[in-house]
C-alpha cells in the first residue's frame, strides 16, 4: 500500500473519530438529561444538545471528508471488502452520503425539539395527559417529515426513517416477516389463553423491597457479563443503555416496589445491550463503523437473548433462586422453584410494553408499526392518536387502557423523534431465538453451566460470533454467516413452543 494512501487514511479516521467525540459528549448530557438534571434545566439543555448535534453534523459533512472517501474507495485498502478499512470506508460513505443530505439547521432543530419534547414527555405521562404533549409531539413528527424527505425515498417515507435503525430494511420486508410471526403467534396466545393452568402472581406482584431488588439485579447483571468497571447502573423514568464511549457504558432500570418482574428484567435488558457496547472493539476501532453495532435489532437480540432466553430459563433460576429467597425471605421463603418459574414467565396480555411476557410482547411491537405506518401516511390526525390506541390495544390484546399514561404515553420513545425504532424490537426477538438455537446446537453444555451461574461460554460465544465484528456485515449477512440460514420467525415459535408447553398443556 502506498504511503499517500495510508496517509489520507489515517487523516480520515482522525476527523471522524473527532466527531464522534462531539458525540459522546452529547451522549453524557443525554444521559445527565435523564437521570440527575433538575426539570428546571430542560431548555438549556436543548440548547446545548442542539449545538452538539449541529457541531458534530458540521464536522462529519466537510466536504474534505467526501474528497477522502472518493480518493479510498477504489484503494487498496478495500481489495478484500471484509477488511476492517475497507469496511470503515464502505460505512462512511454510507453515513457521510445521508448526513450531506440533511441541511445543519434540520439537525440542530430535531436535536432541540427532541430534547425538550422529552421533558414535557415525562411531565404529560406523569399526569397521564396527551394534551399536554400533543403540540411538542406534532413539531416532532414535522421534523422527522422533513428528514425523510430530505433522505429521499423510493415508495415510503417510513422507510427512510427506519433505515437509520436496521439499515437496508423496508416496511415490505419487515412486514413479510410479521406476517408469518403473527400467523403462528395469535394463535398459540390464544391456546394459552384457554388453557386451566394459571401461575400465583402474588409470588412477583407483591412488595419487593427496592434497595434489595437494585442489590440483586445489579448482581445477576454483573454475573451474566456486563463490567461495572465499564458500566454503572441508574434509575429513570423509562429503561435505556447508552454507549458513551470506550470503557463507559451505561445501564439504568426503573424500579416497580409491588412487581419484582420489572426492575429486574428491565435490569437484565439492558444489562444485555450493555455486554454489546462493552463487547464492541472500542480498544482498536472507537468512533469508527468498525467500532460500532450494525442494528438496533441486532443490539435488541442481544438484551432480548439475556433477559429472556438466558434470565427467564429455568436454568438460570436453579442458580439463582436460592440466592434469591435469601434476598428476598419474607416474599419467597418455602415458595417452590416450580412455582416461581411459572410466574415470571406468565403469559397475559398486558399494558405495558416493557413488563410484557415473551409471547405477547411482539403484539405490542405490531401494534405500535402499524400507527407509525398510519401517522407518516397521514392517516391520523394528532387528536386521534389516543383513540386510535386505545381501539388498537383492544383488537389486539382485549383489553384498554385506563389513562393515556398506560396508553399511548407509555413509551419515550416518540418523545426522542425515534420513528422507525419499534420494528427493531420484533426483529431482535426472532434474531436472537436464531442466535440463541445456534450457540444451543455449538455448545450443548449450555444449560450446565447456567445451572452453576457460569454465563462465560454464552458471553464468549456472542462476543466473537456477534460483537467483534463491528458492522462488517449487514444485520442480514450477519445471521446468514452465525447460523447458515436466512432470518425466518420459526426459531422463536420453536423456542416459544418448547418453553412455554410444558408449562401450560402438561
Amino acid at each position: 500500500m502506498s504511503d499517500d494512501i495510508q496517509k489520507v487514511y489515517d487523516e480520515l479516521v482522525d476527523r471522524v473519530k473527532k466527531a464522534g467525540l462531539i458525540i459522546s459528549a452529547g451522549a453524557v448530557l443525554g444521559w445527565d438529561e435523564r437521570t440527575y438534571m433538575p426539570r428546571g434545566g430542560v431548555a438549556h439543555r436543548a440548547d446545548q444538545m442542539s449545538l452538539l448535534s449541529g457541531l458534530a453534523h458540521e464536522h462529519f459533512t466537510d466536504p474534505k471528508i467526501g474528497e477522502m472517501l472518493a480518493r479510498l474507495e477504489d484503494s487498496e485498502l478495500t481489495k478484500d471488502p471484509l477488511s476492517p478499512e475497507a469496511v470503515n470506508i464502505r460505512e462512511l460513505r454510507r453515513d457521510y452520503d445521508k448526513q450531506t443530505k440533511l441541511p445543519k439547521q434540520l439537525v440542530e432543530d430535531i436535536s432541540r425539539t427532541t430534547t425538550m419534547a422529552q421533558g414535557i414527555w415525562v411531565e404529560a405521562k406523569q399526569k397521564s395527559d396527551f394534551n399536554k404533549f400533543k403540540e411538542i409531539l406534532g413539531k416532532v413528527i414535522d421534523l422527522r417529515f422533513k428528514q425523510a424527505e430530505a433522505y429521499g425515498y423510493e415508495t415510503e417515507p417510513y422507510d427512510a426513517l427506519m433505515d437509520d435503525y436496521e439499515p437496508g430494511m423496508t416496511i415490505a420486508e419487515v412486514s413479510k416477516v410479521f406476517a408469518g410471526l403473527r400467523d403462528d403467534l395469535v394463535p398459540f396466545i390464544e391456546k394459552i389463553k384457554n388453557s386451566e393452568k394459571k401461575p400465583d402472581l402474588s409470588l412477583v406482584e407483591n412488595d419487593y423491597d427496592v434497595h434489595r431488588q437494585a442489590y440483586f439485579g445489579k448482581a445477576a447483571a454483573a454475573a451474566i457479563g456486563f463490567d461495572f468497571t465499564k458500566g454503572r447502573l441508574d434509575v429513570t423514568e423509562h429503561p435505556f443503555c447508552t454507549g458513551i464511549g470506550n470503557g463507559d457504558v451505561r445501564i439504568l432500570t426503573h424500579y416497580n416496589p409491588k412487581h419484582f418482574n420489572a426492575a429486574f428484567f428491565g435490569t437484565l435488558h439492558e444489562a444485555g445491550h450493555g455486554i454489546y457496547e462493552q463487547g464492541l472493539p472500542r480498544d482498536k476501532y472507537a468512533g469508527l463503523p468498525m467500532g460500532e453495532s450494525i442494528s438496533l435489532g441486532i443490539h435488541e437480540s442481544q438484551s432480548r437473548m439475556w433477559e429472556n432466553m438466558v434470565g427467564r430459563g429455568l436454568p438460570f433460576w436453579k442458580h439463582f433462586f436460592p440466592r434469591a429467597q435469601q434476598v428476598f425471605p419474607e416474599r419467597l421463603a418455602g415458595v417452590k422453584l416450580e412455582d416461581f418459574y411459572f410466574a415470571i414467565n406468565d403469559v397475559r396480555p398486558s399494558m405495558i410494553r416493557i413488563e410484557a411476557d415473551e409471547v405477547t410482547y411482539n403484539l405490542h411491537i405490531l401494534l405500535r408499526f402499524e400507527i407509525e405506518q398510519a401517522i407518516f401516511h397521514n392517516d391520523i390526525k394528532l387528536d386521534d392518536i389516543p383513540q386510535v390506541w386505545n381501539e388498537k390495544f383492544e383488537s389486539y390484546f382485549g383489553i384498554q387502557p385506563k389513562n393515556d399514561s398506560e396508553g399511548c404515553l407509555q413509551d419515550v420513545h416518540w418523545s426522542m423523534g425515534i420513528f422507525g425504532y419499534f420494528p427493531t424490537y420484533a426483529l431482535g426477538n426472532l434474531y436472537a431465538a436464531q442466535f440463541f438455537a445456534k450457540a444451543q446446537e455449538e455448545m450443548p453444555n449450555l444449560t450446565s453451566q447456567f445451572e452453576m451461574g457460569d454465563f462465560s461460554s454464552l458471553k464468549k460465544w456472542v462476543n466473537e460470533k456477534i460483537h467483534d465484528h463491528g458492522k462488517r456485515y449487514s444485520a442480514s449477512d450477519l445471521v446468514e454467516e452465525v447460523t447458515g440460514k436466512p432470518l425466518s420467525h420459526k426459531p422463536l415459535m420453536e423456542y416459544l413452543e418448547k418453553k412455554f408447553g410444558p408449562l401450560y398443556f402438561k
